[in-house]
């Protein structure tokens, strides 16, 4: 087949894809998987090669991003029914004192959702914002926007979260990379989007605590954890990967102490070591039963399965663009496109979350579509960690009426869809812009 049939033949599958998620709701994981046949078979691959590279990509994805996303959705579920995220927001407020409660609850949402999904940690402090705004009179976007915005900047660029564990193994990048490249890029964009931001917009649209969310704080049936134990248990699996990457950069090979630092930071030894810690400290040290704890973990992995597959998914939707040789050819092409390769991620990412709303299905889509230049190109390292964040970045953009988000903000904030736009839609727009100015800048030094 030509490699001018092999591009349309992508391009009809990016446009496939997009058509079965926004306007069957076909679910991601099946849209993907269905797209991914059809690409094998309209690229002319024999029928049991197709079927052999959906098995491949599935299993070398899932390989590593299963045992992961699912240690950390362990971990983040246990920090959640312990009251430890409650605790890090109530310290920092102390901390910080009232009238810098903005930056204090920017920077609970940054820690808070390194192992806490997004939405999850929204839920369990939207409450602190509530009772903020009723004693003050300000808008609630002044409290909720930095809150927010901590939350989308580590759910979108720091790991264990899923969407950057799933671009850094769709693309062969070091999570230690990511990990640096994320708070870099992470903490401006958070301060711009969140604090800043939220100072204008707050004088703009006045919203209430709307009458239909009149919750009250949760009651945990337990003394809160410490601040310092809830900050030492998140920060464990953290330094762990990073300090495998910088043994790996600083060390000679064969050195013992790169070789335990290897070992030890690596993501699954770095999350099991967490995990336990988890359950031990914040688990069977505080009152639960070992059959308690076990509830919470097998809880846990509920919403992470979902995760898992979807990613799992991409991982084929990438396998079969590779052995049918589209990969091959769309990666010569992008290669020859005049566009930096992380500017180019940061686009395919943008249009495709612009198009069907899901972070996570851009994600995925984008990594798997820029898997086969970094072969083209023979790029590695570094590199690779700022490729991710442009991805996320473009992943986080222009939020509107077909993601979740957009719609979880409206309700609780009590927002119409015009001032949800105003608001949320802007806030992650920064959020996305900031972090890809500072990936492509970063770019222009490293590579």
């Amino acid at each position: 087949m030509s490699d001018q049939m092999l591009i349309l033949v992508a391009l009809a599958g990016i446009f496939l894809l997009l058509f079965l998620v926004i306007k069957t709701k076909l679910h991601a994981f099946v849209s993907l998987l269905l797209v991914s046949l059809i690409v094998g078979i309209a690229a002319g691959m024999p029928l049991g090669d197709v079927v052999t590279s959906i098995q491949n990509g599935m299993g070398g994805t899932l390989g590593f991003v299963a045992v992961v996303v699912g240690l950390g959705a362990m971990f983040g579920r246990m920090l959640e029914v312990s009251g430890g995220a409650e605790r890090l927001a109530q310290t920092l407020i102390n901390k910080f004192g009232e009238d810098k409660a903005q930056w204090s609850l920017g920077i609970t949402g940054f820690l808070v959702a390194i192992p806490v999904f997004f939405d999850v940690g929204f839920i369990i402090l939207v409450p602190i914002v509530y009772g903020l705004a009723r004693k003050t009179g300000k808008s609630l976007l002044y409290y909720g926007i930095p809150l927010l915005a901590g939350l989308a900047v580590t759910h979108s660029f720091i790991p264990p979260t899923p969407g950057p564990i799933a671009v850094a193994d769709l693309l062969g990048a070091d999570l230690g990379w990511v990990i640096l490249f994320g708070v870099i890029a992470g903490i401006p964009s958070m301060i711009i989007a969140g604090p800043l931001f939220a100072k204008f917009i707050s004088k703009k649209i006045h919203a209430v605590v709307p009458d239909y969310m009149q919750v009250e704080e949760m009651e945990y049936d337990k003394e809160l954890p410490s601040f310092g134990l809830i900050a030492s248990l998140i920060s464990i699996p953290l330094v762990l990967i990073l300090l495998n990457t910088l043994s790996g950069v600083l060390l000679d090979e064969g050195n013992t102490l790169r070789s335990i630092l290897t070992f030890l930071g690596h993501p699954f030894v770095a999350l099991t070591i967490a995990t336990i810690l988890t359950f031990i400290l914040l688990g069977t040290k505080r009152g639960y039963t070992r059959d308690e704890v076990q509830e919470i973990a097998t809880k846990a992995l509920e919403p992470a399965g979902i995760i898992i597959l979807v990613t799992g998914a991409g991982g084929v939707f990438k396998q079969v663009l590779i052995d049918s040789g589209v990969g091959e050819v769309l990666g010569e092409m992008m290669a020859g496109s005049s566009l930096p390769p992380i500017a180019l991620a940061f686009l395919i990412a943008m249009v495709v979350r612009v198009a069907q709303g899901s972070a996570t299905v851009s994600m995925v889509t984008a990594a798997g579509l820029m898997s086969p230049l970094i072969s083209t190109l023979g790029l590695e390292g570094p590199v690779l960690g700022l490729m991710v964040i442009a991805i996320a970045s473009g992943a986080t953009v222009f939020s509107h009426v077909n993601d979740s988000g957009f719609w979880l903000v409206n309700r609780y904030f009590g927002l119409d869809v015009k001032d949800t736009l105003k608001s949320w839609t802007v806030m992650e727009t920064l959020i996305g812009f900031v972090g890809f100015a500072v990936a492509f800048i970063l770019g222009i030094f490293i590579s």
